[in-house]
């Protein structure tokens, strides 16, 4: 016999009293994980999970196919296994026959029905339907169609889906790991229409409870949820709470006070008061928390637009010595030190970022060289900076230090930099028209293969079309692309990434700055928190542990 939900006044208490606090209330029986959210959750359908918002709270609801593990590998989810054709071109799943979606009264009895390989077959068509307009509709595009347009994929069972490529592509088992690729049923969708993204269903550790928009999100533990450890049914919390505080110092003192059980952001505000220069936590902390990191797959950077063709490009950046000029001209091991107290990895392997697979630490980049920054210009026709017009950096009030840290640095070889601080938005829409000649840019891996990062510099993706916000061209870069994405074998492909990044360093189409990395801090009560490289949000082996709870 399943098990049923939480008890009628668990569910009263939490949503309604949750995002309160008064001196008679006792909540020390539940365990509860309250996080903040200070950007804005817009959805809570899989098919929109396309920022950090949103992918961390669909991730307690949903599932998919399959999952990654906290080092990036593709493991079992609603598959318990699954198969590749010798060519690459075919795949089959093996499903779980445990697995449930969350109770609903869109179901016979209210009760959530098992879950079957033709749910996959409607979760996936959904991504591609154009009336939706999913963020994530190019997850599809390594699928072969039919003739009528549809995914080419079949449940051949119940319990046993087949997916065929257009042709192999090695990233496709890591694709599936996507939010954008959980399982939905087609009942409670057709019963709720539109408002599935505020009132959704999932087969994940948690289920929807309530939520106010922009003041607070609640979701239980799922108790039919089908991942053990050991023998322990996960989830171990009751529930999760996400406020929605968007001012970061405010949200920093909640921490402080006790009233959040994470924080996962440092601002320039407080971040001295939390970590020592060398990026240590402060010692008179200690007693209170502690401090998690991690590499997170995002490479910031200074994006160069290297078409002499558009009509913003300059013509001195066209010149690649004077591009890797830029590269030798400022120290980045001080910049993170001063500026973000240790916090990321100086990018001095190119642009591929620590933590992802097939990176290699030994590639050759940039490391600071201003004797040999002075001569590049030299090189270039442009002694001791002598005839080189002033360049202008587009970037956003957030990353103005690291800009005027770098304009100072390069002044000291004979680079001249105005520095244009601007909306992200308005930034956003320079680099897809090309208006930007010089610009501060990220880029967050989507998934864990390293062909994300290296297809911003593939010709046929030149912004608007693609992410080439550079516009980057290279016969030589193009061919070996297309060759890495019909290699099947790991460390063969991982060669020739690494071919390709060294590339990117030669041409210098752009200045890597940092690999980032994941901070967290956490009072010692709350402990099994995971964390991947992609900075994900993972609560179902989360414990709270001796700790009354202060709503």
């Amino acid at each position: 016999m399943r098990i049923s939900g939480f008890s009628f006044f668990l569910v009263l208490l939490i949503s309604f009293t949750y995002s309160c606090k008064g001196p008679y209330e006792d909540h020390s029986h539940l365990s509860l994980f309250r996080y903040n959210e200070d950007g804005n959750i817009t959805s809570l359908d899989p098919v929109y999970a396309r920022n950090q918002s949103n992918i961390w709270a669909t991730t307690q609801i949903f599932n998919g196919l399959v999952q990654l593990d906290t080092l990036l590998n593709v493991k079992p989810a609603i598959a318990h296994s699954w198969n590749i054709s010798s060519d690459g071109t075919v795949y089959t799943f093996y499903l779980r026959d445990d697995v449930y979606f969350h109770d609903d009264e869109a179901f016979s009895g209210n009760q959530g029905r098992r879950v079957v390989a033709e749910d996959f077959v409607f979760s996936f068509g959904r991504l591609i339907d154009p009336a939706l307009n999913s963020p994530g509709s190019w997850v599809m595009n390594p699928v072969a169609l039919k003739n009528d347009g549809t995914l080419d994929m079949e449940a051949l069972s119940d319990s046993v889906l087949q997916i065929r490529l257009k042709e192999p592509f090695p990233p496709m088992a890591g694709l599936l790991c996507m939010q954008y690729c959980s399982v939905v049923p087609h009942e409670v969708l057709e019963a709720r229409g539109q408002d599935f993204r505020k009132t959704p269903v999932g087969t994940g550790p948690f289920q929807f409870q309530f939520w106010k928009e922009g003041v607070k999100l609640v979701f239980r533990k799922n108790e039919n949820y089908f991942e053990f450890e050991g023998n322990e049914r996960l989830p171990y919390l009751d529930a999760v709470s996400i406020s929605f505080i968007q001012d970061r110092q405010t949200a920093f003192l909640e921490f402080i006070k006790g009233n959040l059980d994470i924080l996962t952001r440092i601002d320039a505000s407080y971040k001295d008061e939390l970590l020592t220069p060398e990026g240590d936590l402060q010692e008179k902390h200690n007693d209170r928390f502690y401090k998690l990191t991690g590499p997170f797959l995002n490479t910031e950077y200074l994006g160069i637009l290297v078409d002499d063709k558009a009509p913003n490009s300059l013509s001195a950046l066209q010149k690649k010595k004077v591009r890797q000029a830029i590269n030798y001209g400022f120290d980045r091991e001080k910049m993170l030190k001063y500026l973000r107290n240790n916090l990321g990895t100086p990018a001095h392997a190119g642009f591929v970022p620590v933590g992802m697979p097939g990176f290699d630490k030994n590639e050759g980049g940039f490391s600071y060289q201003p004797d040999k920054a002075r001569r590049l210009l030299a090189e270039a026709g442009f002694p001791n900076g002598d005839g080189l017009p002033s360049i202008e950096l587009s970037t956003t009030s957030l990353y103005m230090d690291i800009g005027q840290y770098i304009q100072h640095e390069l002044s000291r070889v004979g680079i001249r930099l105005q520095i244009n601080a601007m909306p992200p938005a308005t930034l956003r829409e320079m680099m897809a028209k090309a208006d930007a000649a010089f610009f501060r840019g990220s880029w967050i891996a989507d998934y864990p293969d390293a062909e994300n990062y290296l297809a911003l510099f593939y010709s046929p993706n030149h912004a608007p079309a693609g992410p080439n916000y550079t516009r980057f061209t290279s016969n030589e870069f193009d061919l070996l692309y297309q060759q890495s994405k019909s290699i099947v074998d790991d460390s063969l492909r991982f060669e020739y990434y690494r071919r390709l990044d060294s590339i990117i360093v030669e041409e210098a189409p752009v200045v890597p700055l940092f690999y980032d990395q994941s901070v967290r801090f956490l009072p010692h009560h709350v402990k099994g928190l995971e964390t991947n490289p992609l900075n994900h949000m993972l609560l179902k082996r989360v414990r709270i542990e001796g700790q009354e709870r202060n709503l």
